[in-house]
């Protein structure tokens, strides 16, 4: 076996063990089996239910199939692997650190193993499908293509601060606080606010500025993105069905519509973006050709 068919096949496998072991993660919490039982609180545990349904139905499946392209060495499986790769880095962060662990009854340490080897799995996987992506080469992106992912990505970066964050934030701080989810759990609350704030938004901010200012090194960044944010749409969605459905007090149902309708404009943006990965050339290796004045990847 070659070097470089060595790597696609480590890439493959990768994402397919990436994919089973989100999958198993949410099979064993409060979605389905409830054998795995976080230290946190009932409205928190609503979250990660809804998050898990979309791990298991979307996440998980997509990292699979994109783990089979892998396998099969297709160009576009190393830009498509970076978004689940991004999503399980946050995901997991969130879900082994964001415990009351000497508060609240629970057995997340047991299960540390698992979440640990994620976590540890999708950095390699993103570190790999980077380079990979890096020495494929992109499509020529169209300048109208680029210019709707930057507003797309400032907008989602405006959404996130003024309707996710905001309000329960200037709640917390005011003196007293009233948000069931601040007093019950708050270590979880500070590490959404942490990441969301310090890495969500600020990304989401420079990749979109960069493309709005023509900026060759937004292009690459742009994929991971986008990719990622459609899948973290879709898990911050299941959650606020989740919390809907189970009469949650901190569910909101212009939250619910307002995730649904970003998640949605991401999803239907990944199949303009994605769609001249999928098609010809097709062999690893072969880099399509930059159209001049079109920034297609490192520079």
């Amino acid at each position: 076996m070659s070097r470089i068919a060595g790597r696609w096949r480590w890439l493959g496998v990768g994402l397919i063990l990436l994919g089973t072991g989100i999958a198993a993660a949410a099979v064993l919490g409060p979605l389905v089996l409830g054998v795995l039982v976080y230290r946190t609180s009932p409205t928190t545990l609503h979250q990660i239910a809804g998050g898990d349904a979309a791990a298991l139905c979307v996440v998980a499946p997509a990292t699979v199939a994109v783990g089979l392209l892998a396998l099969r060495r297709d160009a576009a499986a190393p830009m498509l692997g970076l978004a689940p790769a991004v999503f399980a880095l946050y995901t997991y962060t969130q879900l082994v650190v964001g415990n009351e662990h000497l508060r609240l009854p629970g057995n997340v340490e047991a299960f540390f193993p698992l979440l640990l080897g994620i976590f540890v799995l999708a950095g390699a996987v993103a570190v790999g499908a980077w380079n990979a992506a890096g020495a494929r080469g992109l499509p020529p992106v169209p300048r109208r293509v680029r210019r709707a992912a930057g507003i797309l990505l400032v907008a989602i970066a405006a959404f996130v601060v003024v309707v996710l964050h905001l309000r329960s934030y200037v709640d917390a701080v005011g003196g007293r606080p009233s948000s069931v989810a601040y007093l019950s759990s708050p270590t979880p609350f500070w590490l959404v606010k942490l990441m969301d704030l310090g890495i969500v938004v600020p990304a989401a901010v420079a990749v979109g500025v960069g493309l709005l200012r023509d900026r060759a090194w937004a292009v690459e960044p742009m994929y991971a993105i986008v990719g990622a944010y459609t899948l973290l749409g879709a898990s911050v969605t299941g959650m606020a069905v989740t919390m809907v459905l189970r009469g949650d007090p901190e569910a909101s149902a212009a939250t619910l519509v307002g995730t649904a309708l970003v998640t949605g404009a991401l999803a239907a943006f990944c199949v303009v973006l994605y769609g001249p990965l999928l098609r010809p050339p097709r062999v690893a290796g072969l880099p399509v050709p930059a159209q001049p004045g079109i920034p297609s990847g490192r520079r």
